[in-house]
């Protein structure tokens, strides 16, 4: 019957193989070397959580208020000042997500020269659209500019704009993802899907109050022509 039990007799091969069992198995084998209540996991979980939390709140509370711009004296000096600390905030991101992977052990299967080489060109990859996307948007744009009111006269269509949606986010992934492999390691593995949820949670949020922000621009520049 379907959904239960495949069954693939030849030559002594395997019989009365419940496929279900045995990704059970494996996923129980993989989470058997993750120790989800050491400190270094939790506070790496906690700092790829907090940190799209942070920048949204602080970015749309700017947006409402305009009070860091006034407080800088200058939309332009307040946008760079909240980079720094985003970018700040992801080097600690960083740090404790390596700390989380060499605290716990490594998985056998991964630990070979191929794996490594696997996990190394994901990374290249992941820095590829990171540094492409910085490079096309500018810092300010990087950095949520347009929630200073600091906005690009079209949106960016060039390279990795044409290739993907969101190339930073995804790009940062890949970067987390292939570090993990390099590494053997589950509790990285497990801690990178951590990172792709909370970047798909963030787009959700994102993406349509920055549509909102840009239309109503549009009025605005149709008005001044």
């Amino acid at each position: 019957m379907w959904g239960q039990v495949a069954e693939y007799d030849c030559c002594g091969g395997l019989g009365n193989v419940n496929f279900y069992q045995a990704e059970l198995s494996v996923m129980t084998r993989l989470l058997g070397y993750i120790d989800v209540t050491d400190f270094s996991f939790v506070a790496a979980a906690l700092c790829i959580i907090f940190n799209p939390l942070f920048w949204n709140v602080v970015a749309r509370w700017e947006y409402r208020t305009r009070k860091l711009s006034r407080a800088f004296g200058s939309p332009y000096v307040a946008c760079s000042c909240l980079g720094i600390i985003v970018l700040l905030l992801n080097f600690l991101r960083s740090h404790c997500f390596t700390q989380a992977m060499l605290r716990q052990p490594k998985m056998e299967g991964l630990d070979c020269t191929g794996a490594y080489y696997v996990g190394l060109f994901i990374l290249g990859v992941g820095i590829i659209f990171v540094l492409s996307s910085f490079y096309a948007l500018g810092f300010i744009g990087t950095y949520l500019g347009d929630y200073f009111g600091i906005l690009k006269e079209a949106r960016v269509t060039t390279f990795p704009f044409n290739v993907l949606d969101n190339p930073m986010y995804w790009g940062s992934t890949a970067n987390y993802l292939g570090w993990s492999i390099m590494n053997a390691s589950p509790t990285g593995l497990l801690l990178t899907v951590v990172v792709a949820l909370t970047y798909a949670v963030a787009i959700l949020y994102e993406e349509p109050f920055t549509e909102k922000i840009y239309q109503q621009k549009s009025p605005k520049s149709k008005k001044n022509k």
